[in-house]
């Protein structure tokens, strides 16, 4: 079983990551962490060198009870809920973890959700963590 966990290394972070955690070792299951990021300028660079550093945070607990991790910093000019699918799909991945945040309706309207366009667009199960 192949489970992804869009991961921002805040605050509902920890949780996807335990929930990936339990799911591996209840699947025997290898799990890849993804941050995506649409990518830019030279000013974007302390973000991207920051978002490596908390791929590999995370990383480590899966190192530590023996469950195959794999990081992945996609930075592929697509917003982050189309990326996720899409990689998602490239990976024959059974299973997506994401973290939900409370928005105004305004807020999704501007900023849209990534985590709305990935349950809607997902091959594959969703688990929606708040």
């Amino acid at each position: 079983m192949k489970i992804l966990v869009g991961y921002k290394g805040v605050n509902v972070g920890e949780d996807l990551l335990k929930i990936a955690l339990t799911h591996a070792k209840a699947f025997k299951g290898e799990v890849l962490i993804v941050t995506s990021m649409v990518g830019g300028g030279k000013s974007e660079q302390s973000k991207v060198q920051t978002a490596e550093e908390n791929l590999e945070k995370a990383k480590k607990q899966f190192d530590e009870n023996g469950i195959t991790c794999k990081t992945h910093l996609l930075i592929r000019g697509l917003e982050a809920g189309e990326d996720i699918v899409n990689f998602a799909i490239e990976k024959g991945v059974d299973e997506i973890i994401i973290g939900v945040k409370s928005r105004s309706k305004m807020g999704k309207l501007l900023f849209g959700s990534t985590a709305q366009v990935v349950i809607l667009q997902a091959e594959c199960p969703v688990l929606s963590v708040k």
